[in-house]
């Protein structure tokens, strides 16, 4: 049996939880709403991150973007990785898809800046 402590991140209420791990079944306690065992359950078992960077757009400015959902923690440096050596050329509109299934993962990164 393994026990951590997290802070949920799910809402500005920041809950402190207690996550008790026993083979397949967790426990959860310290939340206040169904979000944070959620958050808990997940952080244990298969955690996910947002990825937020910029892209090197051919005018020579910077593009802010996002993977547009959250891809596993364990595959964040290889994102990265394939973020640094992207390029992008204007114009851009939020939401473009400027790197498409990154590593594999089936999540585009996508713009959250429009470049003229």
């Amino acid at each position: 049996m393994e026990t951590k402590e997290m802070t949920c991140i799910n809402c500005p209420m920041g809950c402190q939880l207690s996550v008790t791990v026993d083979g397949d079944k967790i426990q959860v306690s310290g939340n206040t709403c169904p979000r944070g065992e959620a958050y808990a359950k997940d952080e244990v078992t298969n955690p996910t991150r947002i990825v937020t960077s910029t892209i090197q757009v051919s005018n020579g400015q910077r593009v802010s973007c996002k993977t547009e959902r959250a891809i596993p923690k364990g595959k964040i440096f290889d994102v990265m990785d394939e973020i640094r050596k992207a390029k992008a050329n204007a114009p851009i509109s939020i939401g473009d898809p400027l790197i498409k299934n990154v590593c594999d993962t089936g999540i585009d990164i996508v713009a959250t800046k429009n470049i003229k």
